[in-house]
C-alpha cells in the first residue's frame, strides 16, 4: 500500500513538471513570436530622410498622405499633387471640415473642391468637443460634407476630454459615430493618439478603422490593435503649402486602400 502511494506521488510530480515545462515552452514561443513580429514591423517601417520633404519618411509603406486645416492657409493643390521624390508622393489628404456644434473650417469647401479637381483622394474630419452633444456635432458635419464615391470615409478627431468623464465621452463619441454611419452608410474612421486611445476608447471602438498619431517611436505606432493610417510627423514640407504639414501613411497596399474608399 505504501509503495503504491509513493508511485502515485511520483507519477503526479511528473505530470506537474510536464505541465510546468509545457507552460514555460509555450510562454517562450509566444515571446519569440512577438519579438519576430516586432522585428518584421521595424524592417517594414524603414525611415529615410528626404531633404525635399524636410523629414524622415517610412518608405516601405507605399501610400503617403497629409492632413490639413485652415492653418495651412491657401494651398496650391496642383503643386501638392505633382510633387514626387523617389516614388514618394502625396496620395491622399485628410481635410478638417467642422468642429463642435456649428463651426466649419474656413478653408474646407475650397480644399474639398480643389483636392478632387487635382485628382487627390480626399477625406473629411470633424474635431470633436467632448463637452457637446455627439449627435448635434454629427449633424454639423453632415450639413457641411458631401461625401462621394471614391472619397475616404468620414473621420472623427477625438483627442481631448475637456474634463468630461470617460463614460460620458464614450457615449457622445458613439452618438457621433452612429449618426454619421447611419447617414453615409460607412463606418467612420477614428483619429486620436496612442495614449488617448488606450486610456479612453479601447475595447468599445476596436471595430472601427483607426488613424493614429504617434511621433515618438520610429518603428511603428505603439498600439495593441490594427491601424489603417499612421500620422508619423507634424513638420513636413510640401510644394504648394507655405506652412509645415502633418504626414501620414496607409498601412496596406493599393488594393486595400481602394477597398476602404466609399463606394
Amino acid at each position: 500500500m505504501h509503495r503504491t502511494t509513493l508511485m502515485a506521488k511520483k507519477k503526479k510530480k511528473k505530470i506537474v513538471w510536464k505541465i510546468i515545462l509545457f507552460i514555460l515552452c509555450s510562454a517562450t514561443l509566444i515571446m519569440l513570436g512577438f519579438a519576430l513580429y516586432d522585428w518584421i514591423l521595424e524592417r517594414r517601417a524603414h525611415f529615410v530622410h528626404y531633404d525635399e520633404f524636410g523629414i524622415d519618411i517610412p518608405v516601405n509603406y507605399p501610400i503617403h498622405g497629409i492632413d490639413v486645416s485652415k492653418y495651412q492657409n491657401i494651398i496650391d493643390w496642383g503643386s501638392v499633387k505633382d510633387m514626387k521624390v523617389n516614388n514618394v508622393g502625396i496620395g491622399f489628404v485628410f481635410i478638417k471640415a467642422t468642429e463642435g456644434l456649428d463651426n466649419e473650417d474656413a478653408f474646407f469647401q475650397r480644399n474639398w473642391r480643389k483636392t478632387k479637381n487635382a485628382g487627390l483622394i480626399r477625406g473629411a474630419y470633424h474635431f470633436f468637443l467632448a463637452t457637446k452633444s455627439g449627435k448635434a456635432q454629427a449633424e454639423n458635419f453632415i450639413n457641411s460634407v458631401n461625401i462621394e464615391p471614391g472619397d475616404l470615409p468620414p473621420v472623427l478627431d477625438v483627442e481631448q476630454t475637456y474634463g468630461v468623464p470617460a463614460d460620458k465621452l464614450r457615449q457622445r463619441v458613439k452618438e457621433w459615430i452612429e449618426t454619421v454611419q447611419g447617414y453615409y452608410g460607412v463606418p467612420p474612421i477614428i483619429y486620436t493618439n496612442v495614449e488617448f486611445y488606450k486610456q479612453y476608447l479601447k475595447d468599445d471602438f476596436d471595430k472601427y478603422p483607426l488613424w493614429v498619431a504617434h511621433y515618438l517611436q520610429k518603428e511603428r505606432p505603439r498600439i495593441y490593435r490594427d491601424w489603417n493610417f499612421w500620422q508619423h510627423n507634424e513638420a513636413g514640407n510640401v510644394n504648394g503649402i507655405v506652412t509645415k504639414v502633418d504626414f501620414d501613411v496607409f498601412s496596406g497596399d493599393s488594393t486595400e486602400f481602394r477597398r476602404l474608399l466609399v463606394n
